[in-house]
């Protein structure tokens, strides 16, 4: 046991960076279990209305696909060529199954404006 002051000091401040990464590391872990949660409390409440997809960028209320429209409550307003329900839940969960596949952070979505005013639905994952 070191018995400088100077060299205590250091220990004492690499402990608690270290108290500090651990704690930010099991926040993270928690944030991970509570989307989780939330993503399987969202499933199995669309059990009972299998046609019906949850809103990526609010996760509460349900996606009306209609025509060429995909819109939430929220204020997400994509314009679609084709699109169904069945068709937008797939491609919602198999990008999520990818990047979590990769990746155990939870991806984001946003809603963008690309080329000529256009819309789209962006994934991305903070980390």
């Amino acid at each position: 046991m070191p018995e400088d002051p100077d060299e205590l000091a250091v220990l004492e401040e690499i402990q608690q960076e270290l108290i500090l990464k651990e704690q930010s590391v099991i926040e993270e872990y928690e944030r991970s279990l509570q989307f989780d949660e939330e993503c399987l409390n969202a499933m199995l409440d669309g059990l009972d209305a299998s046609d019906k997809v949850i809103c990526p960028v609010c996760r509460k209320n349900n996606l009306t696909v209609r025509n060429h429209l995909v819109f939430c409550q929220c204020g997400l307003y994509i314009t679609t060529q084709g699109m169904t329900e069945g068709k937008l839940r797939a491609l919602l969960e198999n990008t999520v199954t990818e990047h979590s596949h990769r990746c155990f952070h939870n991806p984001e979505f946003t809603v963008t404006s690309g080329m000529e005013e256009e819309t789209s639905l962006l994934m991305s994952c903070p980390v």
